[in-house]
């Protein structure tokens, strides 16, 4: 049996248009990989999420001084981590049509580096993840057919696949995004607490709730 399949496994929950997702995305498989915790990628839409709790938008805008703190959070945090980041225009951009794609690819084997890709065209290249001409060039990029892709990303048994992701993502009461879950069901969210989430996935007794 190798490695990989004695590992306990972390489920990373992520929207597109989350930015504190993009900072996960750029360590969560290096970290994954030292505590020897298989990741798996899990793309949703949190536009259903916010609009349960009667948000029409995100929350760094509904709350416009929580915003400004957030984005000068995000440009420390980038200068710490030695990647690039740009403020995206518009935001949030609708990532539903990513999302899509994402979901086909991780049933083809390309959905994770496709993930990275447009995280790194929205939050550091300063693209439009919302337009399919973006899209289109991450696949292309990647080796993979983009006609092929997009018209998978499509399909009616794929829009299927995601809107069930986002509903199981609603049940595991999970509202913001970066969020991970355990195999014990252990929800931990936001990119700060990676790091406990991937402990927390190699533990084997249950904490008691209250």
């Amino acid at each position: 049996m190798t490695a990989a399949e004695t590992a306990q496994r972390l489920d990373f929950w992520f929207d597109f248009a989350s930015t504190y997702s993009y900072l996960a995305s750029t360590r969560i498989s290096s970290l994954a990989a030292k505590a020897n915790v298989a990741v798996r990628f899990r793309p949703f839409l949190l536009g259903p999420i916010f609009k349960a709790q009667g948000w029409d938008s995100s929350p760094f805008n509904l709350y416009p001084v929580k915003g400004r703190h957030m984005w000068r959070d995000l440009e420390r945090l980038a200068v710490d981590l030695g990647i690039p980041f740009c403020r995206p225009d518009p935001f949030p951009q609708n990532s539903l049509l990513a999302a899509r794609v994402a979901v086909a690819g991780l049933r083809q084997g390309w959905g994770e580096d496709f993930s990275i890709a447009v995280f790194r065209a929205e939050f550091a290249e300063s693209c439009r993840i919302d337009e399919a001409a973006t899209l289109t060039a991450i696949l292309s990029s990647l080796g993979i057919d983009a006609k092929a892709a997009l018209d998978a990303a499509q399909s009616d048994d794929n829009k299927l696949r995601l809107r069930a992701q986002t509903e199981e993502a609603q049940r595991l009461g999970i509202f913001g995004a970066p969020s991970f879950t355990t195999e014990g069901g252990e929800l931990f969210w936001g990119n700060d607490r990676l790091e406990q989430a991937l402990a927390w996935a190699k533990r084997t007794e249950r904490l008691p709730r209250a």
